[in-house]
């Protein structure tokens, strides 16, 4: 029995991304103008209040590899000074490019799909964005500790959230503990905010265990596999947004492409697709390659130079897929709790928003100090009156409508814009998770592998070098596989073993044992994207924290 230290905090979040540290923040402003005011007037003051954010990654911002376009109305807010304060905007949008691409041809729209106008929004590096907003939020009081994952949700006898345990440091590969072992501590907190961005791991835990799935639609989700490339000068035009439909992807094949302008003449390409796709042979990573071999896409990358890979996972369900984000001593704010915009592919400001209102639920909270589900639903009602409602609600039905291929989704989505998110069906509620659209391989051979010619397209191993990952290879496997004679005696015939395929980073491969077939994992190449854990056909792979520190490490990029 590991003996643990117990470390006590008021409010703890799980994981530096934008909502935790934009909540964090909001909590902080919060707390210094009550205690200020009731200075003056003689009030109760709340007194000391500690907020700790711990996060996996090695430093605030080594996971967060992505241009983005965004909203900043909420960064205003939280820090009406700034420009003064050096935001790292690349820039404001300056031209927008919205097509449809054909195997070798493009088809550029002549109008700007309402949903994709981006007027007024800002093209910006989230790794940037939150490597300065980091060190911000540490000044204004608040501890941040990298390097902390949390490997368990701490319950009382009445499963009221009262913290988390984070991850132990010095275990073997044979899970025996090393010269150097450090056990994880017990971080105890009146309220936990679980900000761990898409399918975090102990979020998947706490909605099983609570049920706060119950009566939602399941949540499918997509991914994004991108690479910055360095152009020559002069060559990119920052602030220039484009967004495409079509080639690679198939027609039963949800997702598009970005290309995004930046400041020192650096580009931000990738490629979204859907995981809930039918064919297991999907390979996330070699449509992206195939979409940058496209005529056009190809030009607009000649003389550059590759610089930086990443991928990760986007949640797409939408208002219907949310679970209950609120209960008895916790919060769930960001992309875990699927604040996302499908139409739009926008969540930045949607996920601080949700932790602004969870630290205001929060805030109330330590005021009445009650932190129970009756007291935190305050999170839910701010939600639920504000402009999060409506943008989420007006979407509700978008990425339903591709169920029956692109072309009808094009035409469906359309009449929900007309028509406030209701198409031509109403609420789309009969919806399966993406993994069970899965269809059976029946005796279809392996495709053939990418080849890659190290110049414009690469392979996985290449781009997984260029996302700088590091995981200490003495250690237990972060990627559970839970019952593995199912890879061996089910998945290669019904499957084909499509890890092999949808993992972007080679983490799966096929090694012939005895006859048969079984993935060989490779688990210090994974770079924290989650897909393996989602698209499973039989939901036995579990995506559980590293030793603190591993991973990818993004640097402005």
């Amino acid at each position: 029995m590991i003996e643990r230290e117990s470390l006590e905090v008021d409010v703890l979040f799980v994981g530096a991304g934008p909502a935790s540290l934009a909540g964090a923040l909001k909590l902080r402003q919060l707390i210094n103008a009550h205690n200020e005011q009731s200075e003056k007037t003689g009030g109760k003051s709340l007194g000391e209040i500690s907020i700790c954010v711990i996060e996996k990654g090695r430093e605030v911002g080594a996971h967060m590899c992505s241009g983005a376009v965004m909203d900043i109305r909420v960064l205003k807010e939280l820090l009406p000074n700034y420009e003064e304060l050096g935001a790292p905007l690349e820039s404001e949008v300056t031209e927008e490019d919205v097509s449809y691409l054909t195997e070798t041809g493009k088809i550029k729209s002549p109008i700007i799909p309402p949903p994709l106008n981006n007027h007024g929004k800002y093209v910006v590096s989230l790794n940037k964005l939150i490597r300065w907003l980091g060190p911000i939020v540490e000044a204004a009081g608040v501890d941040i500790y990298p390097e902390f994952p949390g490997a368990a949700v701490l319950y009382d006898d009445n499963n009221q959230v009262i913290g988390v345990q984070t991850g132990d440091k010095g275990i073997g590969k044979d899970g025996e503990p090393r010269d150097n072992f450090e056990p994880g501590a017990n971080l105890l907190a009146k309220v936990t905010v679980f900000g761990e961005g898409p399918r975090g791991s102990l979020t998947k835990k706490l909605v099983e265990k609570l049920k706060l799935d119950q009566g939602r639609n399941p949540q499918v989700y997509s991914t994004g596999v991108k690479e910055i490339w360095e152009m020559p000068k002069g060559r990119v035009k920052p602030g220039f947004v484009m967004h495409s439909l079509g080639y690679p992807l198939p027609n039963d094949t949800y997702g598009g492409s970005f290309i995004y302008g930046m400041q020192n003449d650096l580009l931000d390409v990738g490629l979204v697709v859907g995981l809930d796709y039918r064919n297991p042979h999907t390979d996330p990573h070699k449509l992206f390659q195939q979409f940058k071999s496209h005529p056009h896409i190809a030009k607009m990358l000649e003389g550059g130079k590759m610089l930086y890979y990443g991928a990760k996972t986007v949640p797409m369900g939408g208002y219907f897929a949310q679970p209950k984000y609120y209960g008895d001593g916790f919060c769930i704010i960001g992309d875990s709790a699927s604040f996302l915009n499908s139409q739009k592919l926008k969540g930045i400001h949607l996920a601080m928003q949700s932790g602004v209102y969870a630290a205001q639920a929060i805030f109330e909270a330590l005021l009445a100090d009650k932190y129970d589900d009756a007291q935190l639903k305050r999170y839910y009602d701010l939600v639920e009156g504000s402009y999060i409602k409506k943008e989420l609600y007006e979407v509700r039905n978008f990425h339903q409508a591709f169920e029956k291929g692109r072309i009808w989704g094009l035409i469906e989505s359309g009449l929900q814009y007309i028509t406030g998110g209701a198409g031509v069906r109403g609420d789309l509620r009969d919806v399966k998770a993406g993994h069970e659209h899965m269809q059976k391989i029946n005796g279809a051979p392996d495709p053939a592998p990418l080849q890659a010619d190290k110049k414009l397209t690469f392979d996985k191993l290449t781009d997984v070098y260029h996302a700088s990952v590091e995981h200490s290879e003495d250690q237990p496997s972060h990627l559970k596989i839970l019952d593995p004679n199912i890879c061996i005696e089910r998945c290669t015939k019904e499957y084909g073993n499509p890890c092999q395929h949808f993992c972007p980073a080679a983490v799966y491969e096929v090694e012939e044992v005895n006859g048969g077939r079984r993935p060989k994992v490779n688990f210090s190449n994974c770079v924290h994207c989650k897909t393996c854990d989602i698209m499973d056909p039989y939901q036995i792979i579990d995506w559980v924290t590293p030793e603190g520190g591993g991973g990818p490490n993004y640097i402005n990029t």
